[in-house]
């Protein structure tokens, strides 16, 4: 990105990234200067990147959630992210359409890329997402989905896959969209990443 090491974001990637996000141009600027103050060279790298995971998730353990996030938003597989595509991983995990959000979706469960995701990428990954879960949350979830396994069982199950299929990026969207037990499943509540992007805004 050309201009990365100014100060200012240059119009060009401001009107795309307005386009392609729905965040205002006023909350862009303010994160291209935080995003600055953490990576004064423009890039982020995946250890800074699980930095700024672990300030919005105080209470937890984060970093092996934010480890498949940044792989899944690398898409030249170089090790770094530049602010465009910050602000996409942002937007996509966030505030995106449900089908934006399922083809990201797909490829964090994706974990070695080849194009399906197989019940043990699933398990990983939920493994990931109960570090997130704070012991108290954690208390309150229903009894068949409260440890990793029991929730990669769960949602497994309700692929109708045997253990050793795989799944393509079509049935897990397809599948995904038709059922919304499904979608809460695979997610860490959005709801709990605005939460914290709102007071980061309110609190640089």
């Amino acid at each position: 990105m050309g201009n990365s090491r100014s100060g200012a974001l240059s119009q060009e990637i401001l009107e795309e990234l307005q386009l392609s996000t729905k965040f205002t141009q006023e909350e862009l600027c303010a994160w291209y200067q935080s995003f600055l103050k953490e990576c004064p060279g423009g890039r982020i790298t995946r250890q800074q990147f699980q930095g700024i995971y672990a300030k919005f998730f105080p209470d937890a353990d984060p970093k092996a959630y934010a480890e498949h996030v940044f792989r899944s938003f690398d898409a030249n597989s170089d090790g770094t992210l530049d602010f465009k595509e910050y602000v996409v991983a942002l937007h996509m995990t966030t505030a995106g359409q449900p089908s934006q959000k399922l083809e990201w979706a797909f490829s964090l469960y994706d974990v070695d890329g080849n194009g399906a995701i197989s019940k043990s990428e699933v398990l990983e990954i939920v493994m990931a997402i109960f570090k997130m879960i704070s012991p108290e949350d954690a208390k309150h979830l229903p009894h068949d989905e409260n440890t990793p396994e029991k929730r990669a069982e769960k949602i497994w199950g309700f692929f109708g896959k045997k253990d050793d299929d795989k799944l393509t990026e079509e049935e897990f969207i397809e599948g995904t969209l038709a059922n919304k037990e499904i979608l809460r499943l695979i997610q860490f509540e959005p709801q709990k990443v605005k939460e914290r992007l709102k007071e980061k805004e309110k609190n640089p």
